[in-house]
């Protein structure tokens, strides 16, 4: 059925809010995790020995990976419970004030301990807000469109992420044109500061849209439920758990590319980070125009067969891409960052369309948050200590090519075993559970 001028406006506008809340999220993800490698040590961790403040400042950033199942649960259960815009207007505001404050903070010399205490804290509540950001939002976009536009919308949302990424590096290669005294002093705050200007707007585009027409039918209908994350965990754990394991690959993919690979050309290839930064950046156009591309031929072919495409390939071009990137030339990286970044936009592409439809409406905010932050920590959290460890114990990149193929096995199976429902049906749980009172229960 088409959609009428209206509805086709608040498609548009919940794909430009989502495309903004994620933007802002790999931003912030990014300033602090460049801010942590290259000046928070002798900002917050100073300490005699340079190694050991380096390896606190950067224990600081996966803290944040501590609280995003935490907020994954309890954003996802509001999302269920009272709607997704509310909620996305919540964790929008709370990433954006945990980003600007950091950019406000006092350093070590000037308050001693809390320094580093009060940075921490802000970082957790960065990932608080995150583990219900990213599900949302692309439920948001997912739920406003038709079905035969889930498949380009969404993964519009999900070229935020690159875009996040490249803000983020061209920010701080702005900051260190300044001198080195100016850039300590006052110069790192500017990335953090200027996520305000991004956060405000996505709260304009946030504001004004209506709320989800799936959750408002599974309102009217009754199917609400009073705990969310207790249906999710009775009826559909193991559609959790497949999510979870399907976007492995991506996230593995993903962080092995923006983050390893900086640390692979330093330590194995001996390039500093500008030479590695020239293939990594101009490659990530692929992204930009490979997601979009793919969306759009999942709306005619299906999710599914795009996405195990993906997956298959994220299980051999690692191999190429590490063995053109082992040549220390430019023209071979440049074209093993774009190889596989094809492979990663094709599987990542379909991810808002494909895992927002394995749930029914009125558990799908909790399931999907808490799958995809599980499959996230497990994929962009673990792998690059993972392959710095088979770096330190083989000096070679085999090994490392033959771990990310198996997060592309392993996202592959997943792939095989995640159904999306005939049209006109959703997944029933096995028995039913009590909808919330007052809500239509039947």
């Amino acid at each position: 059925m088409a959609m009428t001028r209206s509805a086709q406006e608040q498609s548009r506008k919940a794909v430009f809010a989502s495309w903004i809340g994620t933007t802002i999220e790999y931003y912030d993800f990014a300033i602090y995790g460049l801010a942590a490698s290259l000046i928070f040590a002798p900002l917050f961790f100073p300490s005699t020995d340079p190694t050991v403040g380096t390896l606190l400042s950067l224990s600081s950033f996966a803290v944040g990976y501590l609280t995003r199942p935490l907020g994954a649960l309890v954003f996802g259960h509001f999302g269920d419970r009272i709607g997704r815009k509310a909620v996305l207007i919540v964790t929008l505001v709370l990433m954006g004030v945990a980003t600007f404050a950091i950019g406000l903070l006092p350093t070590y010399s000037q308050i001693g301990v809390a320094a580093p205490v009060l940075l921490i804290v802000a970082r957790l509540v960065q990932g608080f807000s995150v583990g219900g950001e990213y599900g949302g939002a692309v439920l948001l976009a997912v739920e406003h469109s038709s079905e035969r536009q889930r498949g380009l919308f969404g993964s519009i949302v999900n070229t935020g992420a690159t875009v996040g990424l490249v803000l983020a590096n061209v920010a701080f290669i702005l900051v260190f044109q300044l001198p080195d005294d100016q850039m300590l002093a006052w110069g790192w705050r500017i990335p953090f500061l200027f996520s305000s200007i991004l956060v405000v707007v996505g709260l304009v585009a946030r504001y004004s849209l209506e709320e989800s027409p799936d959750f408002a039918e599974a309102k009217d209908q009754g199917t609400v439920r009073g705990v969310p994350a207790l249906e999710v965990l009775r009826h559909h754990l193991g559609t959790v758990l497949l999510v979870a394991v399907g976007i492995i690959a991506a996230g593995s993919a993903f962080t092995m590319t923006t983050v390893f690979s900086l640390t692979y050309g330093r330590d194995a290839l001996g390039l500093d980070n500008s030479a590695m930064l020239t293939a990594l950046l101009p490659a990530t156009a692929v992204i930009l125009v490979g997601l979009p591309l793919f969306g759009r031929l999942s709306d005619r072919v299906g999710v599914r067969p795009v996405f195990l495409a993906g997956a298959a390939s994220l299980v051999v071009l690692p191999f190429v891409w590490f063995a053109l990137m082992d040549t220390g030339r430019y023209v071979p990286m440049l074209l093993g960052f774009a190889l596989l970044f094809v492979g990663y936009s094709a599987n990542y592409a379909v991810v808002p369309a494909y895992f927002s439809q394995v749930f029914p409406p009125a558990v799908r905010f909790t399931g999907m948050s808490i799958g995809l932050t599980l499959g996230l920590i497990a994929g962009n959290a673990v792998a690059p200590a993972v392959s710095a460890s088979l770096l330190d114990a083989t000096g070679g990149w085999l090994a490392i090519a033959g771990y990310m193929a198996l997060t592309g096995l392993a996202s592959l199976t997943a792939g095989l075993f995640l159904r999306i429902p005939a049209a006109g049906t959703t997944p029933q749980p096995v028995t039913e559970a009590p909808a919330v009172a007052g809500q239509g229960a039947r």
